[in-house]
This record gives structure tokens, sequence and C-alpha cells, in this order.
């Protein structure tokens, strides 16, 4: 059995009951039942970039298709398709082509944004804002399976008391996660900061062929993706590892973020511990309000 998503500018839906030997017009046709168009006028696309499949074979394969468990189909009504025209259309201004920019898409700061954020961006978009408990268990996992590997000395507490402690949803993730959940999807994750306008590549000389990006202030985490403002085009969200480009678009994000201060300095905002009411400075204090307490719940002032 197939695990396919099929998604449309009005959004993504699971799609069920297809295997590699059902026929090109059995997809087409669940195609037209999820998203209302029409068989002879789809374009279905797969793959990052995506590119699109020459269905024109009904009778063929699913298995002759570049199309696996786990895709995503992307599907437009094919513009190039004859459509009758309208003599309001001969009076109409010609239209400037769509250029894509790289946006910010807002997840909630409810100390799981970066789980949230790296959901999306590595699910080609899918937004789901009750992934957060499901990674941070799979976090945990992966961690307690290689003791070696996620030493104290690597968590800065003991591999136990980590699974515990990033199973709560009051705890936020950072680079530690960052790095085992690029190993998890396969991919490059380039965290793009906007008080230092660097970039953080995770997974970098791995060998993966796709790139992610995520753009972080201090204390929040948000995706990036490429989306055509105004298009009913979806936005794309994986990339290439050799799109350079893309990077440096991210930068550019960055340093405007940075020109509006549009960061936060761990090092001196003003913190209060939520437990016990305490006033802290900066990322550090509050570290060691956490070791000498156990309190992990701090608010920024």
């Amino acid at each position: 059995m197939l695990r396919l998503r099929c998604k449309t500018k009005n959004g993504t839906q699971i799609m069920q009951g297809l295997t590699h030997q059902s026929r090109v017009q059995e997809l087409k046709s669940k195609v037209e039942e999820l998203t209302g168009i029409p068989c002879n006028v789809q374009k279905i696309m797969v793959g990052y970039p995506p590119s699109s499949l020459d269905l024109r074979n009904g009778d063929a394969h699913l298995k002759d298709y570049p199309i696996k468990s786990g895709d995503t189909l992307i599907v437009e009504e094919d513009d190039n398709k004859p459509k009758p025209r309208d003599s309001s259309t001969l009076t109409k201004a010609p239209q400037l082509e769509a250029v894509p920019v790289l946006t910010r898409r807002v997840v909630p700061a409810d100390n799981s944004c970066l789980f949230t954020s790296i959901n999306y961006v590595a699910e080609g978009g899918v937004y789901d804002p009750a992934c957060a408990p499901g990674m941070r268990g799979l976090i945990a996992r992966i961690v307690s399976s290689d003791l070696a590997a996620y030493s104290e000395a690597v968590l800065g507490k003991t591999n136990a008391e980590y699974c515990s402690w990033i199973q709560r949803d009051d705890t936020w993730g950072g680079a530690i996660e960052v790095s085992i959940l690029s190993k998890y999807y396969r991919c490059e994750i380039c965290v793009v900061d906007t008080q230092t306008v660097r970039v953080d590549r995770f997974g970098e000389n791995a060998g993966y062929l796709k790139r992610v990006l995520l753009i972080y202030d201090g204390i929040h985490y948000d995706p990036l993706q490429k989306e055509i403002l105004g298009s009913d085009v979806p936005p794309q969200t994986i990339f290439s590892t050799v799109d350079d480009v893309i990077l440096a678009l991210a930068l550019e994000l960055a340093d405007k973020a940075q020109s509006k201060r549009q960061f936060t300095d761990v090092n001196r905002f003003a913190l209060r511990c939520l437990v016990c009411q305490t006033g802290l400075v900066g990322q550090k204090e509050a570290r060691d309000h956490a070791k000498e307490t156990g309190h992990t719940n701090f608010g920024e002032v």
C-alpha cells in the first residue's frame, strides 16, 4: 500500500487505496475525488524541486513512475490545457511574471516551536500543531538507544534524565535536538540566526541531498519557505543541498530582521522563574538556576 499525501492550494489530504500496481487512471480518479480537479486538466508533481509526471498513459502502472510511499503529490489545474477564450481577456493588461520569495511561516511560541518548525519543513509544508509530543518521544527513543553517543558529557545531564526532560512540554529544543532530527530526516537543517546573521548547518557533511531552513531570533524558531505571493502554488520547504542561492536569500532575511532588531540577546534579556518568581538575567543565569532548583519554566519579562 502506498502512503501518499495530496497537496493543493486548499490544503493537504491523505490519499489511500493505491499500490505500485495501481494504474495511472486510478491515481487521477483519486486526485479528482479529493481535490475536485478533473482528470483531464490535472498537473501532478512530485519530488524536490517538484517535477511534473507524464500521466497520459492511463493504463500504465504506478511502479513505473518515481512515486514512493511517503511522497507528497502536488496537484494543480494545468493552465496549458486549452480553455475557451473569453472576450474579456482581450482587454486585460499583460501580467508580470510572479517571482518566488523566501518567507517566514510563523508558528506558535509554545515551548515546542523548534519541533513544529522542523516537522513543517521536513514534511514539505504540512502544518501539524499536534506533532511536538511525538517528536519529543522520537528524540527520547533515539537518545536512549545509544548511551555511548549520548552521554552525560554531551547532554549536560544523564541519558535517563535527558530522556525524561525532553518529553516535557515546558522544555525547549536546541542544537542537540536539531542534530538528532537532521539524522532522522536525512536532510541538512540550516538555522539562520537573526542576531549574528549566520547560518548553522546541521548534517552539512553527511552527504544528504535535501536541505530545509529555519530562522532563529534567540528564543524562537520559525520555518522558512519559498512561495509566490498571491499565487495558489503551494510553498516549497525542501531544497537541494547544492542550492546556495536559497542560503543567500535566508541570510538576507536575517539581515533585515537584525536591522529592525528583531532578535533577543539571550545573554542580556530579563527572565522570571515562573515556579519561584526569581528574577534572572540571560540564558546563563537561567541555566544555573535550573541546575540548582530543578525549575525550568521561565518567562521573559
